[in-house]
């Protein structure tokens, strides 16, 4: 039997792959092994004894994706304190903010961040310790952080005078049911609240990944999500910590020629990736090659396309390593036309649908099981309803609840009540169907669903879909004004300077995209005018567009 507790979990983890390489700090070429990391755990909890951190304190944590991000992050919560994980692409006050919004006594922080961080600005604060090298770099007058850090390793000596191994490991006893994580992240309609997440929810994310298989002892995983967000937290470390799985952390951009080279010489067995990077890949190296005259007229003779097709698929599965299960997208919706290649070609691939506030997981299928469009197949643990007459046919908001459910908002009474249904349903604020199959199908978001002047509901989502994958544009976002659809294009500057065009070339060519989309969707969802945005869409660290900063653009 899995054992069900956060807790016991890391404890049975660290003690029965004491040997086995836990985390790698991919271009240092630098690896710890669980006992190694089990060592550096210990002595942290040895650090908050001394400095007097009790159980449901909050520790707050900012930086790059390292070992020592991972081992902060187990140490507090093996501790029985409660972390809050910041994204590292927060700016200053949006970090002094939640630092104090979460009331967190200690910062775990890289030192290119603390930079431009200002201690004055976060009171709360009794130290702050470098995520580099574990010194401090600030504490306040009353505090003697330095000094319990310069002592630390006499001090852990003293404690374990026969050494530290297995059998030492020991982690404080704290039920599911209690705070083990507030997590803030940036949404697409603002910023959003401090997502209280229980043990029991985090645990239930893992023990799903455990059961099923999906990762599994020993298995390599390559990450590249920020962990400060749930996809990949939950998944890329939580679940592959907890099943003795050996954790390579990118710690650079993941653009796909860096992420080709490293799945190329670390051929992971389960890849978790967000949508963009199957679509950089699909646009720029397969959609060029398919297009082509003497390609499209083979793909339409029977014999030959299935050949095609074989051969594209293992050129692409080649460039992720060819030793994966499947790839995992998650964090955004995929491109419907991405979506049906990887299909036609029998890509092994799988979407799954989740959201912070579950810590992630709502839905997810195995490959095999997986139907395409859809966002897999409810979990066991959790149920989800539909707000519409017609659940299948009708697109209603999608609403959830079960195990992996927060219990709220931090200090936001307010939200978390509108949040919840009298009747104890989370409000997901997404719109969707589900089949009689318990399959998720998902529409758009209700906050940007559009209402027409003739009554029909449009998903600006899926108009940008189809306008994604039309000539020179990278990405788009569609608008309402006045009643009138509008589509911002960030252009495919790469592909106009291929293409030798000049600017009045180029919106000549939106002209022609625009009357080409418009022949593609009803007609009041057509689109009065394209307009050329000049830079890249500001987007979430799971690389949704912040929708809200461009919503009054045409005003």
């Amino acid at each position: 039997m899995i054992e069900q507790n956060l807790i016991k979990l890391f404890e049975h983890s660290f003690k029965n792959n004491w040997e086995l390489p836990a985390y790698t700090n991919y271009y240092r070429q630098v690896t710890l092994t669980y006992g190694d990391s089990a060592k550096q755990i210990a002595k942290l909890h040895l650090l908050f004894e001394q400095a007097n951190i009790k159980p449901g304190d909050k520790i707050a944590l900012i930086g790059r994706n390292t070992p020592n991000w991972t081992i902060t992050y187990v140490a507090v919560v093996t501790y029985g304190a409660v972390i809050v994980p910041i994204l590292q692409d927060f700016n200053a006050n949006d970090v002094h903010h939640i630092v104090n919004h979460s009331d967190s006594v200690l910062l775990f922080c890289s030192d290119k961040i603390w930079d431009k961080l200002d201690e004055d600005k976060m009171e709360k604060l009794m130290a702050v310790i470098s995520l580099n090298d574990f010194t401090c770099m600030y504490q306040n007058e009353e505090n003697t952080m330095q000094s319990m850090l310069t002592n630390l390793n006499d001090e852990f000596a003293a404690r374990y005078p026969n050494g530290y191994g297995p059998d030492d490991i020991q982690y404080t006893e704290r039920d599911n049911s209690e705070l083990a994580m507030i997590s803030y992240t940036s949404g697409t309609t603002g910023f959003s609240k401090g997502v209280m997440l229980t043990a029991n929810s985090l645990a239930g994310n893992i023990t799903y990944g455990i059961k099923t298989k999906l990762l599994e002892r020993g298995n390599r995983v390559l990450n590249f999500l920020p962990l400060a967000h749930a996809y990949g937290m939950a998944f890329d470390f939580l679940t592959a910590t907890c099943c003795g799985a050996h954790i390579y952390l990118l710690n650079k951009i993941p653009s796909p020629k860096v992420l080709i080279k490293a799945f190329g010489e670390i051929k992971p067995n389960v890849i978790f990736t967000v949508p963009l990077i199957l679509e950089k890949l699909y646009r720029k190296q397969i959609q060029p090659k398919i297009t082509k005259k003497g390609m499209r007229f083979a793909l339409h003779v029977p014999i030959l396309d299935d050949t095609i097709y074989g051969k594209i698929n293992k050129t692409l599965t080649q460039a992720f390593g060819n030793e994966f299960k499947e790839i995992i997208i998650g964090g955004a919706p995929l491109n419907r036309e991405v979506e049906m290649f990887l299909h036609r070609i029998g890509f092994r691939y799988t979407v799954g649908y989740g959201m912070t506030e579950c810590g992630p997981l709502i839905s997810h299928s195995f490959c095999k099981d997986f139907v395409p469009t859809s966002a897999g197949k409810v979990l066991d643990t959790m149920e989800v309803r539909i707000e519409s007459t017609d659940p299948e046919n009708i697109p209603g908001e999608i609403l959830v609840r079960g195990e992996n459910v927060m219990s709220g908002y931090y200090k936001n009474v307010e939200a978390t009540q509108q949040t919840f249904t009298e009747d104890g349903w989370m409000r997901t604020g997404d719109m969707g169907t589900l089949d009689a199959n318990g399959n998720i199908f998902i529409k758009g978001r209700s906050k940007t669903m559009i209402l027409s002047a003739n009554g029909q509901n449009i998903y600006p989502e899926e108009i940008e879909a189809k306008l994604n994958n039309l000539p020179f544009v990278m990405e788009s976002l569609v608008i309402d004004k006045d009643g009138k659809l509008y589509g911002l294009v960030y252009p495919d500057y790469e592909a106009v300077d291929a293409a030798g065009i000049n600017t009045t070339e180029l919106e000549a060519a939106m002209e022609d995209n625009r009357k080409e989309l418009n022949s593609q969707v009803a007609a009041y969802e057509g689109l009065t005018k394209i307009i050329l945005h000049p830079n890249e869409f500001e987007k979430t660290p799971k690389k949704s567009i912040k929708r809200f900063l461009y919503n009054n653009l045409l005003v």
